[in-house]
């Protein structure tokens, strides 16, 4: 059993490095109080004016108080100019803390947070009894003068990110007193610690996404246990339009409906170039799932594996099945839809232990794995929260564990199968499994960075692309040692037939993107193209900067959906960057407060784009006591969209701009201009959503005033436009667009109507020119994949 130690002492002086003597700390833009020698310069925009100090046990920022009631034996380490790890010390040693850091109230705060083993979702609040336990990263911003709600949005952040402290795990988490806490833990009874001087990590900036980003630069640098987003390699499916298998058929896959979904989707114009094999093709047994009796729900987790090979589904045992449509084996079934249908990428799924239960120990075909029986045990944070049928039944029945000095050889031999079986990649589910079966196996730390380093070096050796999908995998123990694989998913599963989670998927994504999008790129998860939700969940996609595939059962397809994310090549329209909420959405909720909107902002390489979303009244988060019950005359709200909402849009808007933006409603259909700084008005029913491209108005030739939307009949409509380039002379300008997908209707904001238009060289292509609002319409031809759109002037 794990020892748990809470130590409170009363309220007193900081302790630097163990020293009772009192000291004083302080962020900003001077020197660090302490090892200023350390600090490094960051950019201008970081900083803010005041500095936060923290003295006689209140933490204080520009003079308000921000914790109060700090204990004696708190530490602080300074390490930047305005950042530093928090930590605690203890008079015993024991396995897991819970440790005091102050009185928190009177704050806008947002709490990412564990309500699964697995899984992450958002929650909001003000004081510190709102931080739930499992809290992964912590969002504060204080308020400026006495009223609450006269807090400004120049008011600084404060960012708390608990981290892994040689081998044990930090968290956040509140207390009916409001206080804040943090818990360290090893997952092993002995592995002790009487100290953790560096288990949170706290940083101070004016701006919230500069503040996520240059924080989680600090950590990679100072750690050296993960890479940021943006210097790892990116799987090339990442681009094309994908099917999963799992909502088609779940663990019923089968050769026959692979063939049936590919093809259907192909005919309707849709192609997927990416397929996930998803849970139901490996060679397991169930001892728990006896033929005849009545099925147990929850007894498929008790399944393990006996081989790394395909099971008889995917392959012929008999001469009868020969004559069948089962293929003689993996290879020739992958070889065969690669040629049939143009797919550029096939993975499969498996477990990180191989399968649910782990392996069969000693079957043939794993016991050189040594796997031994284990029966997982949960930390109390995450016996907190919710419950979980997977992580239920594995304690129940038992996994069978690899022996971590034999998982690279498991992984290995695995992986070396699949490439030979001409599989692109793989998708490894089950992931923070480890935390719970790490007594006597040298803590969860240790064994997550073992397999996690193991895994990465087999996907290495054998896959060209980096190509590995990483799932249930949300815990810092596995976000913290993630050094290659560059996608993760970011949200619980997407539950088709439950109609209360569906605006709980799109919004806990969103939120997750703030924290995990700084290392991995945030994967949506599949959806159903024909459902009551499936634009909301389309559109979503398409500002997510993220891979797009459906699970759609063979045949039951929306092409009229599908074709707004898909190109006739198969490709897609990919966003730059994680989509994240808007600035004026980070410490709202919604989902339940009964008045907001959801609005998510990304980049194009040529423009912005915002998607707008009703997420309030069809579901309720979990782990929440307080239920707002949204009323049936608010179920239609109302909020405001900005160019503004569009962070970092200087990347896009260049020297020639106005300051004026062109934007592109997909639902209405309508462009109008607007002042960078100005808004307008969105009003939306229940899991209604709308998505508004936004691009700059730039001058050319010093009187054409031009802005290119892209495709107009995509949802990211901006994602189509590769490059604007002007030519000319003192009589004449030429505007040069370069773009991808063909049959589409491109647009544009043009201050003038042009004399004449071409496409890829061929001259006097029709174009239409609205006068009353300035939208420049040009159809592109059909099988056309790339063009040059020329404009004369």
């Amino acid at each position: 059993m794990l020892q748990t130690t809470v130590f409170s002492p009363s309220p007193g002086a900081l302790q630097l490095n163990h020293n009772h003597n009192r000291r004083i700390f302080s962020w900003g833009r001077g020197s660090v109080g302490v090892n200023s020698s350390t600090s490094n310069t960051w950019r201008q925009s970081l900083f803010v004016s005041a500095k936060p100090v923290l003295e006689d046990g209140v933490l204080s920022v520009n003079g308000k108080e921000l914790l109060t009631k700090v204990p004696e034996n708190v530490v602080v380490t300074p390490l930047t100019n305005s950042s530093a790890f928090v930590g605690a010390t203890s008079e015993t040693a024991t396995s897991r803390h819970v440790f005091k850091l102050g009185v928190i109230r009177d704050v806008r705060l947002l709490s990412l947070f564990r309500f699964k083993l697995w899984w992450m979702i958002p929650r909001v609040g003000n004081t510190g009894s709102d931080i739930p336990v499992e809290t992964q990263m912590l969002l504060v911003q204080a308020k400026e003068g006495p009223d609450f709600n006269a807090l400004k949005e120049a008011a600084p952040y404060i960012l708390f990110l608990p981290v892994l402290d040689g081998e044990f795990r930090s968290s956040l988490q509140g207390n009916s007193s409001n206080e804040l806490e943090f818990c360290v833990e090893s997952g092993d009874p002995a592995i002790v610690t009487s100290q953790s001087p560096k288990a949170v990590f706290v940083n101070c900036g004016n701006h919230p996404f500069d503040l996520l980003k240059e924080s989680m630069k600090i950590l990679e640098k100072h750690f050296g246990t993960f890479s940021l987003r943006e210097s790892k390699q990116m799987p090339g499916m990442l681009d094309w339009f994908g099917w999963c298998t799992w909502d088609a058929f779940y663990q019923g896959v089968n050769p026959q409906g692979i063939r049936e979904g590919l093809k259907s989707l192909s005919q309707g114009g849709t192609p997927a170039k990416f397929l996930i094999i998803d849970d139901g093709w490996q060679d397991t047994s169930n001892e728990f799932q006896i033929e005849g009796e009545p099925f147990v729900e929850g007894s498929q987790f008790g399944g393990r594996l006996n081989s790394i090979q395909e099971n008889n589904k995917f392959r012929t045992t008999t001469n009868k099945e020969a004559e069948s449509e089962t293929p003689s084996g993996l290879k020739e079934f992958v070889s065969e839809i690669k040629g049939n249908f143009g797919l550029k990428y096939v993975y499969v799924w498996h477990a990180l232990l191989g399968y649910w239960g782990g392996l069969l120990p000693n079957a043939l075909g794993t016991k050189k794995y040594n796997p031994k029986l284990r029966y997982p045990v949960q930390s109390p944070g995450n016996l907190a929260n919710m419950r979980d049928l997977a992580m239920d039944c594995m304690e129940k029945y038992g996994v069978g564990a690899i022996d971590p000095a034999k998982v690279y050889q498991f992984y290995d031999d695995l992986h070396g199968y699949l490439v030979s079986q001409d599989v692109d990649g793989v998708k490894v589910d089950v992931q923070n499994i480890l935390e719970t079966i790490s007594t006597g196996l040298g803590g969860r730390v240790s064994l997550t960075r073992q397999f996690q380093q193991a895994l990465e070096k087999s996907i290495a050796t054998h896959f060209q692309d980096n190509s590995i999908i990483c799932c249930m995998g949300q815990s810092t123990d596995s976000i913290y040692h993630s050094k290659k694989s560059a996608i993760t998913r970011a949200s619980d599963d997407y539950y088709p037939e439950n109609p209360t989670t569906q605006t709980l998927h799109v919004a806990a994504v969103a939120f997750n993107s703030i924290f995990l999008g700084e290392v991995v790129v945030p994967d949506w998860d599949m959806f159903y193209s024909r459902h009551d939700a499936a634009e909301f969940h389309a559109a979503a996609r398409a500002v997510g900067g993220c891979g797009v595939y459906v699970s759609d059962k063979p045949g039951q397809h929306d092409f009229e959906i599908l074709k707004r994310l898909v190109l006739p090549d198969g490709s897609i329209l990919r966003a730059r960057y994680p989509g994240r909420p808007s600035r004026d959405c980070l410490f709202v909720d919604p989902v339940m407060d009964g008045k907001s909107l959801l609005k998510i902002w990304n980049l194009n390489k040529c423009n912005g784009v915002v998607g707008i979303f009703n997420c309030q009244g069809a579901g309720k988060w979990p782990c929440v006591e307080n239920i707002v019950e949204v009323k049936a005359s608010a179920a239609e709200l109302s909020g405001q969209v900005s160019p503004a909402d569009i962070e970092y849009f200087e990347e896009v808007s260049g020297k020639h701009w106005t300051g004026d933006c062109a934007v592109y409603s997909f639902t209405k259909g309508c462009l109008s201009r607007l002042p960078k700084d100005k808004s307008f008005e969105v009003t939306l029913k229940l899991l209604q959503c709308d998505v508004f491209t936004v691009s700059p108005i730039k001058v050319y030739k010093q009187e054409i005033e031009f802005a290119a939307i892209g495709l107009l009949n995509m949802y990211n409509s901006g994602g189509a436009v590769e490059a604007i380039d002007c030519f000319g002379d003192e009589s004449s300008c030429e505007i040069h667009i370069k773009g991808r997908g063909g049959a589409r209707s491109f647009g544009a904001y043009s201050s003038l109507k042009p004399k004449a238009c071409s496409v890829n060289s061929i001259d006097e292509e029709e174009f239409e020119f609205r006068g009353e609002d300035n939208l420049l319409t040009v159809t592109i031809p059909p099988r056309t994949s790339c063009w040059n759109i020329i404009l004369c002037y």
